[in-house]
């Protein structure tokens, strides 16, 4: 699969791979789930702050001495979209004292099995911030898209709304990819794909329920 520009994947080094090998085994206990999914969400935190824009900026060191490093342009918040990302809100709040974070519920309609918008509550100035958008899981990429849309409607240029997730899908990535080409993604590892009932396979499970439910 030809990756666009835009979906940036974690080096998948030997500790990386350690913790993905752990939270899809279906015996690891809850705790051990939460615990090492924790530790993934705060590795796509710092990813993703990787890409906001700097601008440089000089500080005076206790000895006195002038330093000229960089500091973030503008301001971010985080956008979960329930259930399952409200689980990586504590790993953005880790990398950001103070962040705004808001939600944005979407499931599927019974009648139409095609997603549809339930409720958001998004900061007033969301227009002027970059967005954290927060889901676990990119699977077919539905609730994402609509997700996308909510946040365009509220003023947020594609290019500011950064997309956050462990496990993602080449069918996801490229429906996404396709629909909004300049929302980056940055994600953990990419799986195989989707089976007939559109499980992503190897997967992990119900996000959702290995980490809330016991």
């Amino acid at each position: 699969m030809s990756l666009s520009q835009n979906v940036i994947l974690l080096n998948p080094t030997n500790q990386l791979t350690g913790l993905y090998t752990t939270i899809r085994d279906k015996s690891t206990s809850r705790a051990d789930f939460i615990f090492y999914s924790d530790r993934i969400i705060r590795l796509l935190v710092e990813k993703g702050l990787d890409l906001l824009p700097v601008e440089p900026h000089s500080v005076t060191t206790p000895t006195g001495q002038a330093f000229t490093g960089v500091r973030f342009q503008g301001h971010i918040c985080g956008v979960s979209i329930m259930r399952a990302g409200e689980s990586m809100e504590q790993g953005l709040r880790d990398c950001c004292r103070s962040v705004r974070i808001g939600k944005i519920l979407i499931q599927r309609d019974e009648e139409t099995a095609m997603p549809k918008l339930f409720y958001d509550k998004l900061p007033e100035d969301i227009a002027d911030r970059y967005v954290f958008l927060l889901d676990p899981m990119l699977a077919t990429g539905g609730s994402a898209l609509m997700a996308v849309e909510v946040l365009k409607s509220r003023g947020v240029p594609e290019e500011r709304i950064i997309f956050l997730n462990i496990v993602s899908t080449p069918e996801g990535i490229q429906k996404f990819t396709d629909k909004f080409p300049r929302v980056r993604i940055v994600s953990g590892c990419i799986d195989e794909g989707l089976d007939e009932s559109n499980f992503v396979r190897p997967g992990l499970g119900d996000f959702g329920d290995r980490y809330y439910c016991i």
